[in-house]
């Protein structure tokens, strides 16, 4: 088995704890470093506070994470500190980046073309997004002003994205992704999801247990539905490994074991269940 690179990630936004934003990014970005084989052991959320950012970015190190993304906190006002508190917590200088300057620099210039601004110089809240810590690179921005940020701590490679959603999504896919590869290597994941004519959880635990304990490198997991509707429990499978062909034989054994246990105490597997309910 290939070692399961750790991640957590920590999301940054006064808004997101009052409950004004839900934190969907998380949910996305969990979704998309599983299907690359990598382990989101924490997610953390923190607020505007440069303090309260830097102990949970020096936890998630002293956690030995291989990948560290913050989200939020890189924009323009003076309530985003993300990336100067990163810095600050890793004793980094701040200091522009004439790369994310110029990347900024022609992403208003494209906008004042568009008449989407009323003018295209740089301002000193427009200069305030190419300050990044030393060391490290932007990730270029399609969507929005503020480039990512990518920098390494030791064996940790740390990344900050923005909070809007649409950003987040595009350095993510098309600027961060291929540089991912180097660090997640040759990895697979897969899920299967085995939906049961079981409407108690209760019924499956033994079961559950049973099947988990025999195969320790399966995540086997039953998930209950609302007592009372017509939605049955089931069952997830989850392994990473490798390549394809290991993960698969990981699940078809863990399958195997599943249903012949089901099986004995006569409990019916519906077949062909939504992939990811």
């Amino acid at each position: 088995m290939t070692s399961t690179v750790r991640v957590e990630i920590l999301v940054v936004g006064n808004e997101v704890l009052a409950g004004n934003v839900l934190d969907s990014n998380s949910h996305w970005m969990c979704q998309q470093l599983a299907a690359r084989g990598a382990q989101v052991r924490r997610i953390t959320v923190l607020p505007d506070d440069p303090h309260e950012i830097a102990d949970g970015l020096h936890g998630s190190l002293g956690r030995a994470s291989d990948l560290i993304i913050t989200c939020g906190g890189l924009g323009p006002t003076q309530d985003d500190l993300t990336v100067a508190a990163v810095a600050h917590a890793l004793g980094r200088t701040m200091q522009e980046s004439p790369v994310a300057f110029a990347m900024i620099r022609d992403f208003y210039a494209m906008l004042f073309d568009r008449g989407d601004v009323s003018f295209a110089e740089m301002t000193p809240a427009r200069a305030k997004m190419a300050q990044f810590p030393e060391g490290a690179d932007p990730l270029v921005n399609r969507c929005g002003a503020a480039p990512g940020v990518l920098m390494h701590q030791g064996a940790t490679t740390i990344v900050c994205l923005p909070g809007v959603p649409a950003e987040m999504k595009d350095i993510f896919t098309n600027s961060l992704a291929p540089r991912l590869d180097a660090l997640f290597g040759q990895q697979a994941y897969e899920e299967r999801v085995i939906l049961t004519a079981v409407w108690d959880e209760s019924v499956l635990a033994p079961v559950v247990d049973a099947v988990a304990a025999r195969h320790p490198l399966v995540y086997v997991k039953s998930r209950a539905q609302v007592y009372g509707d017509d939605k049955a429990d089931f069952v997830t499978l989850a392994a990473r490994g490798r390549d394809a062909a290991e993960v698969a034989g990981l699940l078809d054994a863990t399958e195997g074991d599943l249903r012949a246990e089901l099986q004995v105490l006569g409990i019916t597997v519906i077949e062909d269940p939504p992939r990811r309910p």
